[in-house]
C-alpha cells in the first residue's frame, strides 16, 4: 500500500474523535494537545514523530508502524501494541500511562519507559532485552517468558518477575528489587 508522505507537519489540539486522520506515512511530525481516543490509527505508519500529552487510549493500532515514535505525556490505555506493524517497531515513552496495554510477543529491545504507569501492562513473551524502566510502576504487569536480558528496573517498583520464567542475565535492580525476584520462593527476610 502506497501512503501519501507528510512531513515536518505540526498538529495542535485536533480532536480525531471527530475529524478522522487521513492515513498517510508521517515523518517527522508532531501532535501535540489531540484526542485520538477509541479511533483507527490502523495502516498509517509514523516515523521519527512525536505525541505530546495526546490521548490515545484504545485506540486501533492493527498493522500500524511506529519507527522512532516518542509518546510524552500521553494517555495510551489498552493499546494493542501486538497488532503493531513489527518490522522496525521503536518507541520512547516518557512520563505516559500504558495500563492495560499489551506488548505480547513485542521485540522492543532498547525501548524507554521513563516515569510511567503501567498497570496491568502484558510484556509476556516480549524481548525487552536492555530495555530501561526509570522511575515506573509496574503494578500487576505480566512478565512470563520474557527476554529482560540487561534491562534496567533500578527505580521502578510495584513489579513481580519470576526469576525461573524470564531471562535475566545481566538485569540491573536496586537492593529492594532484587528482594521482589524472592518472592515466589515466599522466604522470611529481615
Amino acid at each position: 500500500m502506497n501512503l501519501p508522505l507528510i512531513t515536518d507537519q505540526d498538529y495542535t489540539k485536533v480532536d480525531y474523535t471527530k475529524t478522522e486522520l487521513p492515513k498517510a506515512e508521517y515523518d517527522n511530525c508532531t501532535f501535540v494537545d489531540c484526542n485520538f481516543s477509541e479511533t483507527q490509527l490502523s495502516n498509517n505508519m509514523f516515523i521519527d514523530c512525536e505525541f505530546v500529552n495526546c490521548n490515545l487510549s484504545n485506540v486501533n493500532v492493527k498493522h500500524t508502524t511506529f519507527k522512532d515514535a516518542t509518546f510524552n505525556e500521553c494517555k495510551l490505555i489498552g493499546i494493542v501494541f501486538t497488532e503493531c506493524n513489527p518490522f522496525l517497531m521503536s518507541f520512547a515513552f516518557i512520563k505516559s500511562n500504558l495500563s492495560f496495554s499489551s506488548f505480547f510477543e513485542c521485540k522492543l529491545n532498547k525501548t524507554v519507559f521513563d516515569t510511567c504507569y503501567l498497570e496491568n501492562v502484558e510484556f509476556s513473551k516480549a524481548n525487552l532485552s536492555q530495555a530501561i524502566f526509570k522511575d515506573c510502576n509496574l503494578f500487576k504487569s505480566t512478565f512470563n517468558n520474557t527476554n529482560l536480558e540487561k534491562a534496567n528496573f533500578k527505580t521502578s517498583y510495584n513489579f513481580y518477575i519470576n526469576p525461573q520464567l524470564n531471562s535475566l542475565k545481566l538485569a540491573k535492580f536496586s537492593k529492594e528489587g532484587a528482594l521482589n525476584l524472592l518472592k515466589i520462593y515466599q522466604l522470611d527476610i529481615d
